[in-house]
């Protein structure tokens, strides 16, 4: 069974803070507040998997955000804040916050703190979802208890809600931590995803379809359009057999999936979700927050993966992006590496999603500010995206509490050194590449015209 999603008494509570917590000595004990006692009605039972003795609460801020928070026994007096992924479109939804309570209960089995929010609203934005999470984290210390010390989280595109709050808020963190991070910003990040559309409907032609009303594929689909993801899934799957077995695909389909493939350096599980990006959150970025202006280009763009690449760049759509819309969206998105704490990044190298060269950028405006001495980048030997492995994060949180408590700034070495302790007590796997350094963007990405 759920448990309870929102404990109404402390809605209202929590009001954004301009400055930071006060904090305690690094080792003095966490005061422990009222709110954690289990017969306070704010009390919730906790989601599965977390270590039996920890309290947990789960509420509604005024802004409309959801929020659980869990504190376990013993506890190191280190707070996680947790910057969730996605980003997901629509109303927020009570039930994000457990599950991403339960997917990272690794920082609880650890013996720290953790509070995640769903953000007050869906969408790209970035900036507001800060401002949420920094609401949690003024909340957790009024209400809950004083923590030592405080890591902001960013996870997938979270990261860059983690990067970009990190320079709004840097008197309230100690420390970043950024996992699978999303931090080539809205203006690089989301290049390939256009690329992805105009090569597809140069190929395919069926997003939209001829019958269809025609609209510039960077809004993603028009306002008002009843396209549903299971019918984009069939236009896919017509084109090019990516949901049939390899043998089972007609030469036509079998040509057009290796050009889309080839194109955006895919594997073919990830064609149909990245389709879902650059459609809806397409979609949501030019209707929402672009006020109808184009962010994306790909004027210069040449295209190579198809046989006929000449054939292909005449027939693929061009777009000039428009100024004032690169500009607003990337104030709201694009970190600017005014780091001042700090920062450890893991990944892995074959992320399907997040593409490691996205750390190219981040790195290049980390070191534009004069500010590499704060951040430290790790990877690891996966392809997935999401989620590593239970011996790595604790590795990498360790040795990045030690950075802020010592200031002994880790190495890519000297963090893979701490996963076999790591591994021996929490489980999982030890893949971290301490010599690996992540390509530039354009290595990956299709240079075009800025």
């Amino acid at each position: 069974m759920r448990p309870t999603l929102f404990a109404a008494g402390l809605v209202g509570l929590a009001v954004l803070g301009g400055c930071a917590a006060p904090r305690d000595a690094a080792n003095s004990p966490p005061v422990i507040k009222q709110a954690l006692d289990a017969t306070h009605p704010q009390h919730a039972v906790c989601p599965t998997g977390l270590p039996e003795t920890t309290r947990c609460l789960s509420g509604r801020d005024d802004a409309g955000a959801y929020w659980w928070i869990a504190v376990p026994t013993p506890w190191t007096g280190v707070l996680v804040m947790h910057a969730h992924g996605g980003p997901e479109l629509g109303s927020p939804k009570p039930e994000r916050s457990a599950e991403d309570l339960q997917r990272w209960s690794i920082m609880v089995k650890a013996g720290h703190a953790w509070a995640g929010s769903t953000y007050r609203q869906g969408g790209v934005e970035v900036r507001a979802a800060a401002e949420d999470t920094e609401r949690l984290r003024t909340l957790f210390s009024r209400h809950v208890a004083t923590p030592r010390r405080t890591v902001l989280h960013g996870q997938s595109w979270g990261a860059s809600v983690a990067a970009i709050g990190a320079e709004m808020f840097p008197a309230s963190y100690d420390g970043v931590f950024l996992t699978s991070g999303v931090l080539g910003g809205g203006t690089r990040s989301y290049d390939f995803r256009l690329d992805l559309r105009v090569v597809y409907q140069a190929v395919c032609g069926d997003h939209p379809r001829a019958d269809e009303p025609q609209y510039p594929l960077w809004m993603g689909l028009p306002e008002g359009s009843s396209l549903t993801r299971t019918e984009l899934a069939r236009r896919v799957n017509a084109c090019t057999g990516v949901q049939l077995p390899a043998a089972e695909r007609s030469p036509k389909q079998a040509a057009a999936l290796d050009t889309l493939l080839r194109q955006a350096k895919l594997p073919e599980r990830s064609l149909i979700g990245h389709m879902n990006w650059a459609t809806w959150h397409f979609q949501d970025i030019a209707l929402k927050r672009t006020g109808g202006r184009n962010p994306f280009g790909n004027m210069g763009a040449v295209y190579t993966a198809a046989i006929d690449q000449a054939g292909l760049n005449q027939r693929v759509a061009r777009y000039a992006p428009d100024a004032q819309a690169v500009a607003k969206l990337a104030a709201d998105t694009d970190p600017q590496g005014r780091i001042s704490m700090p920062v450890v990044s893991v990944r892995g190298v074959n992320d399907p999603i997040a593409f490691v060269e996205l750390d190219s950028v981040f790195r290049a405006q980390v070191a534009r500010q004069g500010r590499s001495q704060w951040l430290v980048q790790n990877y690891a030997d996966y392809a997935d995206h999401s989620y590593l492995s239970d011996a790595e994060y604790p590795a990498a949180m360790d040795a990045l509490l030690n950075w802020i408590e010592r200031g002994e700034k880790p190495t890519p070495q000297s963090i893979a050194s701490r996963c076999p302790a790591s591994q021996a007590k929490f489980g999982g796997t030890c893949k971290f590449l301490p010599d690996y350094r992540a390509a530039e963007l354009d290595e990956r990405v299709t240079p075009r015209q800025r």
